[in-house]
């Protein structure tokens, strides 16, 4: 734990009070390193219940995000401080790649939502960072875009199809990036980490085999608080 930080401080988790679609500024709650953070990651999951029954109960369509999407931006700082590869990724500034699908314009606006979520934080896993928005194309692309930006984490906004989710696992296949889902069918089809709510209540997803396959090697300890996919 970092020295002289309490780990229920709930500064990491204000932004459960935001907009269900993720307007207000992201705390700079990533100050909290593993196992510090542990206790703060618990906490979260068990408010993300309520805040998504609130984002629900204003209208949802099936490509509208489960999970809100600053709380997204706040799981996302958190786990990735579990990735026991993340910082030699990263190197000096961890990039972020935000794609969303070309032509989708709810695809897009959640993309740009999830940039600015994660802008207001200060670091990711003590690393500084930059967020990127890129329309996809097709999974060649994207793969060459990862690999040209040097990308630490590239999330998916909603809005692909199976067939581009099964073409865009299998073009990261080999790639050192955490992919991350919006949306929770995402993780099944090869998205390493994502997101959903089951029975109300909130719940992390990881594709172990593809997190194998992209050198992204989860904590045990965060592991226990996953559903896991092979």
């Amino acid at each position: 734990m970092t020295s002289g930080v309490d780990p229920l401080d709930p500064t990491p988790v204000v932004i459960l009070s935001a907009p269900c679609r993720g307007s207000a500024r992201a705390p700079t709650g990533d100050r909290l390193l593993p196992g510090g953070i542990l206790r703060v990651l618990r906490f979260t999951l068990t408010l993300v219940a309520a805040a998504a029954v609130v984002c629900l109960e204003r209208g949802s369509s099936a490509e509208e995000v489960a999970v809100p999407v600053a709380v997204e931006a706040d799981l996302t700082v958190k786990v990735a401080a579990y990735d026991k590869n993340f910082r030699d990724r990263a190197g000096k500034i961890a990039h972020v790649l935000i794609v969303y699908r070309a032509g989708d314009v709810g695809s897009e606006k959640i993309a740009g939502q999830m940039q600015k979520a994660l802008g207001g934080f200060d670091s990711i896993a003590g690393l500084p960072h930059d967020e990127e928005m890129m329309a996809y194309v097709d999974s060649g692309k994207l793969a060459q875009a990862a690999k040209t930006k040097h990308a630490s984490i590239l999330y998916l906004a909603p809005g692909f199809s199976d067939g581009d989710l099964d073409s865009i696992a299998k073009s990261m296949t080999g790639a050192d990036v955490l992919t991350v889902a919006s949306m929770a069918r995402y993780v099944p089809r090869g998205v390493v980490f994502g997101f959903d709510l089951v029975s109300g209540k909130p719940k992390l997803l990881v594709h172990l085999t593809q997190a194998r396959r992209q050198n992204v090697v989860f904590r045990s300890e965060v592991l226990k608080l996953m559903k896991v996919y092979e």
